[in-house]
């Protein structure tokens, strides 16, 4: 079977690098989505038209998916008091790949995980506080992806205090969109990259692969811990040096688990997953890092086409191909 990608180790200190290729320069745009810094660079086929019109489809997907903006499908949903809202089609298809994974996993991770998100505040800058066991365990009765009911193009909780959250996949699906989009626009040549999330869109024009750094865990950032040489392939990291503070010398990083209601503990510090669809790629790589290494090893084998990485708590990097 094909492999989809090739991966090369260097060491951790060496710099990215491209190979050379002759043709019209690049074209790049940048923008600020999803409490990140996203970018699509267009290497054939491409015009500012296009490029523009990714960042409108961020815009859109942002503005539909997010909890936090008020009048979007999710935040209709969270604030429905149990009532039927009827969401967008992209809306409920991605609802229903999160529902597939919370059933493969039974709930280790959980399209519900909103009001414990929200209790542990990563995404704030404020100072951060431990929640008390109590308000833990009283958020833990409302995770429980069951409590999602579709009817057509309907969705209703049927606990009105749950919360839908879909950080552990929602950025894989809006890079799947975007290359879908740019196929469309007959771009044969391209690289999506969602704060952290990559998406390469065929090779480049001098059919060489993309080169791509992995972040090291807690080394300032552009630190690779190696490099992996992709085409036409989706790479998705998660870890817990992403969002986290520490306390007492015990960190707290933002995956949660919804069995604890606290930071997961699996001895991983990160896990890559290298996948044809990015969709995938986003909820493996958070399903395999709370799941820790034996597991993940297990699950991943019905899975062909997937390629993994995990790094240790204590920095050893392991390596398996699932094809």
């Amino acid at each position: 079977m094909k492999k989809i990608c090739s991966i090369v180790c260097l060491l951790a200190l060496l710099l990215t690098g491209c190979s050379s290729f002759t043709g019209n320069a690049p074209l790049k745009n940048t923008g600020f989505y999803f409490d990140t810094v996203i970018s699509v660079t267009l290497y054939e086929n491409g015009s500012a038209q296009i490029l523009n019109r990714c960042m409108k489809l961020a815009e859109h997907y942002e503005n539909l998916l997010s909890p936090n903006i008020e009048g979007s499908d999710i935040w209709n949903l969270n604030h429905s008091n149990g009532n039927f809202v009827t969401v967008d089609d992209d809306t409920l298809t991605l609802l229903n790949t999160a529902l597939y994974y919370a059933q493969l996993s039974d709930g280790v991770v959980d399209p519900t995980i909103g009001i414990l998100s929200q209790l542990w505040n990563f995404g704030s800058e404020s100072t951060h506080l431990i929640p008390d066991d109590e308000l833990i365990s009283e958020a833990l009765n409302h995770v429980n992806y069951r409590n999602i009911l579709i009817k057509g193009h309907q969705v209703a909780l049927t606990d009105p205090e749950a919360r839908i959250e879909l950080g552990f996949i929602a950025k894989g699906f809006i890079a799947d969109k975007m290359k879908e989009y740019l196929l469309s626009e007959g771009v044969t040549s391209a690289l999506i990259n969602l704060g952290g999330n990559v998406l390469a869109l065929g090779m480049k024009p001098d059919h060489t692969a993309f080169r791509i750094g992995i972040q090291k865990p807690f080394a300032p950032s552009g630190t690779s811990v190696l490099t992996l040489d992709i085409a036409d392939c989706s790479v998705v990291s998660s870890g817990n040096y992403e969002r986290y503070f520490e306390q007492n010398g015990t960190l707290y990083h933002h995956i949660l688990s919804t069995v604890t209601g606290y930071p997961a503990e699996s001895g991983l510090s990160q896990v890559t997953i290298l996948s044809p669809s990015s969709v995938d790629g986003d909820a493996l790589s958070t399903l395999c890092f709370i799941l820790g290494y034996e597991k993940a090893v297990s699950l991943l084998e019905n899975y062909p086409d997937i390629q993994a990485i995990f790094i240790t708590e204590d920095g050893n990097i392991l390596y398996k191909n699932f094809d």
